[in-house]
């Protein structure tokens, strides 16, 4: 039984609230990114160990876009019969196959996905083939799950993570999600987007993001003036999520090879969240390999 639900506030403002939070309390959150699951290079007994851990801290997750990878369409440029799982392949009802893998390989965790956002791949796929794959994976998981949720997010938004304490003490934390923009950089790896985000997001406490397969995670730490004139700092924490699915391979060919990428780390992150001194305290965790 959940100590938590998932309530929708509006298109990509979406509530989790957590219950019966006390000193001691504990808490994981499972971020993830990138997932790709259809395509070969996807790591899927990663995202299998993954959710399973997820089932046993009975974790909520949040999926900041690009779960499928769907690059096999008809009018996709990129398609290629190297980029296609066996089970995929000669498919005329190609984006339905998509759906029905995912919803078998995801049903046994259907009630821990909080929210599914999309990304570049499904906003492409809803661009030129006309049909939303994050919604209907949504609307599958949640007659699995028996749950109001998952809901389908956007490519932005927020998650807040709402604490009651004692039944009558409530805390929030606001989670802005971005599935990411831009290529990251060789050097920087998307750190520098840091400090934009932090300004253009102010109200955020954690900011995760996606898109360019990097891990790591920092604080930006501001000063704060209350009402009173009290001064404070807070931290406000960056996640960037890796991906599940494996561009670099041997390093011997292939798109990312060929345009000089690095490796890039597999796994997802784990938001450690506790109750302590009358404070909820966050810590993200990187699994990667």
């Amino acid at each position: 039984m959940n100590d938590w639900c998932v309530e929708c506030i509006s298109q990509n403002v979406h509530r989790i609230v957590f219950d019966n939070v006390k000193n001691g309390w504990e808490q994981y959150v499972l971020l993830t990114a990138d997932r790709h699951h259809d395509s070969p290079k996807t790591n899927q007994k990663l995202e299998l160990m993954h959710l399973d851990m997820a089932l046993q801290r009975n974790a909520p997750i949040i999926d900041v876009g690009d779960l499928f990878d769907a690059m096999q369409g008809r009018e996709d440029r990129r398609r290629s019969k190297k980029e296609s799982r066996p089970e995929h392949a000669g498919e005329d009802n190609y984006f339905d196959v998509l759906v029905d893998d995912a919803e078998r390989f995801y049903a046994p965790y259907a009630r821990l996905f909080a929210m599914l956002g999309i990304g570049n791949h499904e906003a492409a796929v809803r661009k030129h083939a006309g049909t939303d794959l994050t919604y209907r994976l949504a609307r599958r998981l949640r007659e699995h799950g028996g749950k109001d949720w998952p809901y389908r997010g956007g490519y932005g938004g927020y998650v807040k993570l709402f604490f009651i304490v004692q039944k009558t003490v409530k805390h929030c934390l606001n989670l802005k999600y971005f599935h990411g923009s831009g290529g990251g950089g060789p050097v920087t790896r998307g750190v520098i987007q840091t400090n934009r985000r932090a300004v253009v997001f102010p109200d955020a406490d954690i900011i995760v993001s996606g898109h360019i397969h990097e891990a790591w995670a920092l604080a930006v730490t501001r000063e704060k003036c209350g009402p009173m004139g009290t001064l404070k700092r807070a931290n406000q924490i960056h996640v960037s999520v890796p991906s599940y699915k494996d561009d670099y391979d041997t390093g011997a060919e292939g798109w990312a090879v060929e345009s000089g990428m690095p490796p890039k780390p597999l796994g997802c992150v784990w938001l450690r969240l506790y109750f302590h001194k009358s404070k909820i305290h966050v810590h993200p965790d990187l699994d990667v390999y």
